[in-house]
């Protein structure tokens, strides 16, 4: 059975950006737009109630909840860089208490670094191949920052610090920060690579309590309560009005890579798993079989008669996200509905009919397809070609389109 879409030039938002609505805290790869939340639940009459992101990102479904007068949401997401992002966002915390934090906190860093010495006693973080990715000055005023962040007492303040921090590993490391996946920056960039590391964090600093203050904080009103967890989601009992949500396309390894970008911030945030992020995610462990079964199969079987390793790692992501959606289905009302926006990638010249697998698979879990928008993609941060035969300058689209797909449980 093919599930309907219908082409909607309303969820197209040429010309807008994330920023358009939310500026975002902090760099995220394939984050949402919150308008699509925005309108999508504006539609589907939805104005209250309880709302789930099982793989939450950095937020955009609760800016989307937020302005539809959603004030209970719940996330889960298995990236620690992503939590503390929506944490950061969505945690009410008391403007002036920050204020005085970050004055004590400044005055602190800079007392510090009258003394030369000083900064020799901190202790040297546990970072894979630190010294390919920083240099000496660099790993000294990154921790001096950390350390003194540290000691801020007030945790969800000092999450509003760890932000720009994790920023500010970014921009003064030695990757290629246009980048999503771990490359080095090339040798002669690095002649005149000398990032002010103090002056680039107290910079993120303002800017990410000006966002924060401007953007977040008028909207969390005393009722709002907004939890984040560092976990996949599991059956519970608890039970949900509204699922909004942008799953992962594919595997982290071969779409977008959300653990690669978050690995260097996660070490530095003490993280010990950071490096195996990518492999924790939808599709990280490859089955022994392919899938045989349902609208993807044919899809898989193509693929299968010229590459079975892509066969195997296809089958592998669209298990898990089988698995992930009879989760999520158990813990929805009577009458709810799940939003799930995706993208159908193309693997070896094969597209897959992801939204006609996430329609499918909650059909089989006593929902009703109720209808499939198709939007126009040009606005999400992630790669638009790929070269699925690394055959240098042969390249293809990967996603064109990105698709809003809506079911309610019967």
């Amino acid at each position: 059975m093919k599930y309907q879409v219908v082409r909607n030039t309303k969820y197209d938002y040429a010309g807008q950006s994330y920023a358009s609505v939310y500026p975002n805290l902090h760099k995220y790869p394939a984050t949402m737009l919150p308008q699509i939340g925005i309108d999508i639940l504006k539609e589907l009459n939805v104005s209250g109630g309880t709302l789930l992101d099982p793989y939450c990102g950095s937020g955009s479904s609760f800016a989307s909840g937020l302005e539809c007068g959603i004030t209970e949401m719940n996330g889960f997401d298995i990236n620690p860089l992503a939590v503390l992002i929506s944490r950061a966002k969505f945690t009410k915390i008391s403007l002036n208490e920050f204020v005085e934090t970050r004055q004590t906190f400044r005055n602190n860093v800079f007392d510090f670094l009258k003394n030369e010495n000083n900064i020799t006693d901190l202790k040297r973080p546990e970072i894979t191949n630190i010294d390919f990715w920083f240099s000496k000055e660099v790993i000294a005023n990154l921790s001096l920052i950390k350390h003194f962040i540290n000691k801020i007492p007030n945790e969800n303040i000092r999450t509003l610090f760890l932000v720009p921090f994790s920023e500010t590993v970014r921009d003064c490391s030695r990757t290629r920060n246009n980048e999503f996946k771990l490359f080095r920056m090339k040798p002669e960039d690095l002649l005149n690579f000398n990032p002010d590391v103090i002056g680039v964090y107290f910079k993120k600093l303002e800017d990410t309590f000006f966002l924060y203050s401007n953007y977040y904080f008028p909207k969390l009103k005393n009722e709002v309560k907004i939890t984040v967890e560092y976990s996949e989601f599991q059956p519970r009992n608890e039970y949900f009005d509204i699922v909004l949500t942008s799953p992962p396309y594919g595997d982290s390894r071969t779409t977008v890579a959300y653990g690669q970008f978050s690995t260097l911030s996660n070490e530095w945030l003490d993280v010990s798993y950071a490096r195996k992020i990518d492999g924790m995610l939808m599709g990280g462990v490859k089955p022994k079989q392919i899938v045989t079964k349902g609208l993807i199969a044919d899809c898989i079987a193509q693929i299968n008669q010229t590459d079975s390793k892509r066969a195997l790692e296809v089958s592998a992501f669209y298990n898990d996200l089988g698995s992930s959606i009879q989760h999520v289905a158990n813990c929805i009302r009577r009458g709810g509905k799940t939003v799930y926006i995706v993208g159908n990638r193309t693997v070896k010249n094969v597209q897959l009919p992801t939204d006609q697998f996430i329609a499918e698979k909650f059909t089989e879990n006593g929902f009703s397809h109720l209808i499939t928008y198709e939007r126009a993609l040009s606005n999400k941060a992630m790669p638009s070609k790929n070269s699925p035969t690394n055959i240098t300058g042969k390249t293809v689209n990967t996603m064109l389109s990105e698709y809003i797909v809506v079911c309610e449980k019967n």
